[in-house]
């Protein structure tokens, strides 16, 4: 019984303390090569207080504590260069590697159980990363196709907006064209 209440002390440690990381690393616009190093080395040093406060804990307890440390270390970082990239493909990125460590923290506390309950916790864990992944991927497709639609649309009124300037002439028509350029990034 001890050990179960060390693992949720431990457990509810670690989680103020990520929840606190991940506040810090998400405040940064992309690009900002400090404070992505900070949230690097602030990702470090939660690990390893969560460490230490597993090194407490014995048997499996231990071991589920070591994934949620690990894993909360691994997802900070990811969304930490996500953050920093600021690229659809770095998002993707970060929320597979956030699936991958809630995913092995699963499989851990599968390790508590046994038989069959065992083989349908594992299933379950597992379905959960494949839900996680196709999320991610839908989520970076749907953002793609959105990226597309609107560089689309954005040609189209350019195209329409530089059509307007054919009606003018000499420097009024390089104006509205430099003007329509400018509106619709073209």
């Amino acid at each position: 019984m001890k050990n179960i209440l060390d693992t949720r002390s431990a457990a509810r440690g670690l989680t103020v303390l990520c929840s606190a990381l991940f506040l810090a690393t998400g405040a940064y616009a992309a690009g900002d090569k400090a404070a992505y190093e900070q949230a690097k080395s602030s990702a470090k040093t939660t690990y390893d207080s969560a460490k230490k406060q597993c090194d407490s804990l014995a048997g499996n307890s231990k071991d589920i504590c070591m994934a949620e440390a690990k894993g909360e270390r691994k997802k900070a970082e990811a969304s930490a260069e996500a953050s920093y990239k600021g690229t659809q493909r770095a998002h993707y990125k970060a929320r597979t590697t956030a699936a991958e460590a809630d995913y092995d923290v699963a499989k851990e506390k599968c390790d508590d159980k046994g038989g069959n309950d065992k083989d349908v916790c594992v299933k379950e864990a597992k379905a959960q990363l494949t839900k996680a992944k196709a999320d991610a991927k839908a989520e970076r497709d749907v953002k793609t196709t959105s990226a597309d639609t609107s560089k689309d649309k954005r040609a189209a009124d350019y195209k329409v907006a530089k059509e307007k300037c054919d009606a003018l002439a000499g420097d009024a028509q390089d104006a509205c064209v430099k003007d329509a350029k400018a509106k619709y990034g073209m």
